[in-house]
């Protein structure tokens, strides 16, 4: 004699559920959520990398943020909850979303620097992300410019036995060089003086310290020339 089989009627709608979380977690991938998702941001100050890493971390103090300093001018916060809708599928799968800051200070040419400032965030969608941007949800750049109008950069080079030019628009150390001393060979020296790289190496300077010695006389320190 055959058995007779018992349908279930809890099976299909257990299969429905799981397929219903199976897509979910698809969707909620595919929509734009990250376990893991970073997005960058980008500042140039016209201060050196030693300096603009200090005057950071300044700004986020003031802010109440929390955060610890790693090797290599690198600022990380703590990890933050973050204030986003989370769906009743993305729930269930154990969706957590957070987000921290990630910042590092890099030297560039001449006297500037750039703030790299990263969200990396866990469970939040793209367009969530965006909110959370340094510039955007704490206006760090912002903040970060009207702080440093307070401390203008200090100056890089002596304040005696020389003379300051400024530099004329598209000149270069080499011309200054030719300029102010006849002799375009002693820009060698002046971007020393200067902690300067090249005769290009003029990101950020306005003005450029030349020694005495190198000076022709009657030249020694007069006025700044224009």
């Amino acid at each position: 004699m055959g058995g007779r089989v018992v349908s279930n009627p809890f099976t299909p709608r257990l299969l429905l559920f799981a397929g219903l979380l199976l897509f979910s977690a698809c969707a909620y991938s595919s929509s734009g959520a990250s376990a893991d998702y970073v997005v960058g941001e980008e500042h140039v100050t016209n201060f050196p990398a030693s300096q603009a890493f200090v005057m950071l971390q300044d700004v986020l103090r003031g802010d109440g943020i929390l955060y610890n300093v790693k090797p290599g001018r690198q600022i990380v916060t703590e990890w933050q909850e973050a204030d986003v809708s989370v769906g009743v599928f993305s729930g269930l799968i154990g969706a957590s979303p957070r987000y921290r800051y990630e910042f590092q200070v890099l030297p560039l040419a001449g006297r500037q620097s750039k703030i790299i400032a990263n969200v990396r965030a866990e469970d939040i969608s793209q367009s969530e992300i965006e909110r959370l941007k340094p510039s955007v949800k704490l206006h760090l750049f912002k903040q970060f410019d009207q702080y440093a109008a307070q401390y203008p950069p200090a100056p890089a080079t002596p304040s005696s036995g020389g003379v300051n030019f400024s530099l004329l628009p598209g000149e270069n150390l080499r011309e200054l060089a030719k300029r102010v001393t006849g002799n375009a060979d002693n820009w060698h020296q002046i971007a020393k003086d200067n902690k300067l790289s090249s005769p290009t190496d003029l990101a950020g300077v306005q003005s450029v310290w030349v020694r005495n010695s190198l000076l022709p006389k009657g030249s020694q320190q007069s006025p700044e020339s224009q």
